[in-house]
């Protein structure tokens, strides 16, 4: 299961069953869980956890000191849920004492060829990253995010849930869930409609999101009433999300 060439150091914890390619180096601190396949030439730093059945190509790089300056060493964290892909030259990046010191991965998860998370971020789960997709510093995906190839996420910025991001956007500030952007700087195109119905969403939740989508965006309110005139209405779960996506944003919404 583990190739002769493979490196791997003596306190890293793997499961019996887990698979390391050929000249593949697993480094110190490392714990990663049953049924995970590590293709070749894969390098892995700790201090990092990945659970179950997470699949890692060749030439990817997960847990590695991150980019920061502000960074000289210290002891942070990636952690990785269950069911991963990882594909060629991804790049994944422990956190800084800046901030929680935490790298986090939900699970389900599609990395494309060299996509890039860097530190303190945090992705949700069944997110896809296309190729060459980007975030920085200190970035927040919720659960279900799509970012389009080339894209690129500015940090500390925040993309809701179900999101869904047009390849080459420069996203420079949050995004609502359930919308779709696209452009340079990235601008709002609607609510994520097929995605939703692909997702078993209710006609109901679709259609009180399509509105609540007209009342941000198309009535000319400013953010303050537009919330106010959301929150009146009755309280979907899904409405409630959208509503919390905006009125959490630290860096104004992409409009």
């Amino acid at each position: 299961m583990i190739h002769p060439t493979a490196l791997i150091d003596p306190s890293a914890q793997l499961a019996e069953d887990v698979e390391v390619g050929p000249y593949s180096i697993i480094g110190a601190d490392v714990v990663i869980g049953e049924g995970t396949k590590i293709g070749p030439h894969v390098v892995i730093q700790g201090p990092t956890k990945l659970g179950k059945r997470n699949q890692i190509f060749q030439f990817a790089s997960v847990g590695e000191a991150c980019q920061d300056k502000k960074y000289k060493g210290e002891p942070t964290r990636l952690e990785m849920g269950d069911d991963n892909v990882i594909r060629e030259g991804v790049t994944l990046h422990r956190g800084t004492v800046q901030d929680s010191q935490l790298t986090q991965v939900g699970s389900r998860n599609l990395f494309m060829a060299y996509s890039h998370v860097a530190h303190d971020c945090i992705v949700g789960n069944d997110c896809i990253l296309a190729n060459q997709a980007t975030l920085a510093g200190h970035v927040t995906l919720g659960d279900f995010v799509i970012l389009g190839g080339l894209s690129a996420v500015h940090q500390f910025s925040r993309i809701g849930s179900h999101a869904m991001c047009g390849g080459g956007s420069i996203i420079l500030k949050d995004v609502p869930a359930y919308t779709m952007i696209s452009g340079h700087p990235a601008e709002s195109h609607g609510i994520n409609y097929e995605g939703l119905k692909r997702r078993g969403f209710s006609k109901e939740a679709m259609q009180a999101l399509r509105n609540a989508y007209k009342t941000v965006f198309r009535k000319g309110l400013n953010l303050q009433d537009a919330i106010a005139e959301l929150e009146a209405q009755e309280a979907l779960p899904e409405l409630q999300v959208f509503i919390d996506s905006i009125k959490n944003s630290q860096r104004g919404i992409t409009r």
